[in-house]
């Protein structure tokens, strides 16, 4: 009795647990590169894609603070708190360790009271924008598993942009912006993750969420992970099949969660009105007491460990795989073009091993490197891989006779060799890279300086601004080609002189040069907003001149030629003593 009782009782908890826990805590897949089974020619390896476990990856990561001398405490300064933001006689001093706020206080552990958190300078400097970058860097590419999770001390910043770097750091991408009111700050219309699809899921949005300055338990800002995946394993993350075989198919999926470096940008700290207060400017800092950033380092499904040593996270490989992320062959295991380990078939998919070279299991060897014939690729239609062309694709054996290597780089599987030319040439070259050998990029993609050039990676999008380029190529540094009015590597901002609108636009007036006259006032800085009276660009021109009225009693003319009010400012100039004629 008691045992059905029991077992009854963990039936029920196994129940209500399930229903819950919303997401599972451990993905549970892939974590075994390679088991022994048994066959008719007795004990033989059967291998197997895999991953390393997913992790707290602040413990391995570098901080960065731009400016460098943007934290508070020197010289010491007082500061308001959060809670009364008039009450101002908190205390940074960097020289005392109990009123410090270094940067590693944003990655310590949480939970101590009171908390510990890092602080910037105070806003003293007003109007000269107080803005800091905050950059996150691992010199290693990780894959994301979780939401990013940026927990501030003081109110969420009115403005924020999260970005993300695939080559250590050299370009930047936005991941996600933030602001009190995305319209105004970055000219997008607001969204949330809620307002994505399936097919829209790489959408770079701005959102309004997280950005609602001085209340209460409105310290925490997302960049929700796990809600893109759910529009492909569903909402409680339990269909993971199709999470894995859409990040197997969709190099672009798969890109948009991996990351080398992550950056804070914070723009403008939290004000909570329309005007800054400048008499108490001490209430407007940044304070971030934790960030969350959990997932693997990514070793193309060819290792289940990754080591931290000398400051430096490596995959241990498996599958014959060497580098920093299993993203090549080793020496004499080049027998046929790395790949990276697939999903698919699931549960355990494919572990696309690399097998010994031709020349290392006894063929005399030709060549440094040695493709295998169709044929040996291990695929369920050979027809799918090598159709018919018009250019006859040759295997290993047939280049070898031709003095010709079939060196794609990895990024194809395939060659054609050309009779009239001598020359042999890649087919169907993959990761946006193109050329005789797939040695060069894709226009609208330029090569990753970082990464070796058999690396999967090895092309990053230009990402040029479609209103801000002349067309989506860039150069080999990745700076875009900007059209007049417009500057930055992705031609995204204004040059002096130009406000963004629909891409950058001259200025037709501003508060610096171009005033709006007679008491207008400058809009967007594309019109003058005049007076009933006037008119003109720059509410330069009585409206009255426009019909001849001046002259009349209409109320709108100009003073008289010979009107006291235009003649005795003139006497006072010229020291005329005596009265005037008029």
């Amino acid at each position: 009795m008691y045992l059905s009782r029991f077992l009854s009782i963990h039936a029920l908890w196994v129940t209500v647990s399930s229903v819950m826990q919303p997401y599972p805590l451990v993905w549970g897949h892939y974590d075994v590169c390679k088991t022994q089974i048994y066959t008719e020619e007795g004990k033989v390896w059967d291998y197997m894609a895999c991953q390393p476990e997913s992790t707290d990856m602040t413990k391995y990561l570098k901080v960065k603070l731009d400016p460098p001398d943007i934290t508070c405490g020197d010289p010491p300064e007082t500061f308001c708190a959060m809670g009364n933001p008039y009450m101002c006689n908190n205390e940074c001093d960097a020289s005392t360790p109990e009123l410090a706020h270094p940067p590693e206080l944003m990655f310590d552990f949480e939970g101590r009271h009171p908390s510990t958190f890092w602080q910037s300078a105070t806003w003293k400097e007003y109007p000269k924008p107080l803005q800091v970058n905050i950059t996150l860097s691992w010199s290693k590419t990780i894959e994301l598993t979780d939401n990013i999770v940026i927990t501030f001390e003081s109110g969420r910043p009115d403005q924020m942009i999260l970005e993300k770097s695939l080559d250590y750091g050299r370009t930047w991408q936005p991941y996600q912006y933030y602001a009190t009111d995305c319209l105004d700050a970055f000219h997008m219309d607001p969204k949330s993750v809620k307002d994505l699809s399936q097919h829209t899921v790489l959408e770079i949005i701005c959102t309004e969420e997280y950005s609602t300055g001085y209340m209460t338990n409105s310290k925490i800002i997302h960049f929700e992970i796990k809600d893109r995946f759910a529009f492909f394993a569903g909402p409680w993350l339990r269909n993971m099949a199709s999470l894995y075989g859409q990040l197997d198919t969709t190099k672009k999926l798969r890109d948009f969660f991996t990351v080398t470096d992550l950056r804070i940008r914070l723009l403008r700290p939290a004000v909570g009105e329309i005007f800054v207060d400048e008499l108490h400017l001490a209430r407007y800092f940044y304070a971030i007491s934790d960030i969350k950033v959990h997932g693997r380092c990514k070793c193309n499904l060819h290792a289940t460990v990754c080591v931290y040593d000398n400051s430096k996270l490596t995959c241990e490989c498996e599958h014959n795989t060497t580098g920093p992320d299993c993203g090549k062959c080793k020496k004499n295991y080049q027998g046929r073009p790395w790949s990276p380990g697939s999903y698919l078939p699931i549960p355990k998919g494919t572990a696309n091993t690399c097998i010994p070279s031709i020349s290392s299991i006894g063929n005399p060897p030709k060549f440094n490197r040695i493709w295998p014939n169709i044929s040996s690729l291990e695929v369920s239609n050979p027809k799918q891989v090598a159709p018919k062309l018009a250019l006859s694709t040759v295997s290993s054996v047939q280049v070898a006779n031709h003095k010709r290597d079939c060196e794609c780089f990895g990024h194809s599987n395939r060659c054609s060799y050309i009779d009239l030319l001598n020359t042999v040439i890649c087919v169907s070259c993959k990761h946006n890279t193109r050329g005789q050998h797939c040695e060069l990029c894709r226009l609208g993609y330029f090569r990753n300086a970082s990464a070796q050039l058999d690396d999967e990676n090895v092309c990053i999008e230009c990402y040029c601004n479609p209103l801000g380029s002349v067309h989506d190529r860039c150069n080999g540094s990745g700076f875009c080609e900007c059209k007049t009015g417009t500057t930055g590597p992705k031609c995204d901002e204004c040059l002096p002189g130009n406000s963004w609108h629909y891409g950058c636009q001259p200025n037709v007036c501003d508060n610096e040069l171009l005033h709006c006259q007679n008491g207008g006032t400058c809009h967007n800085n594309v019109r003058c907003l005049c007076p009933a009276a006037y008119t003109g660009i720059l509410c330069e021109k009585l409206r009255c001149e426009e019909s001849g009225s001046c002259g009349s009693d209409s109320g709108q003319g100009a003073p008289s030629r010979g009107s006291p009010a235009l003649l005795l400012p003139l006497a006072a100039l010229l020291g005329t003593a005596g009265p005037l004629a008029i």
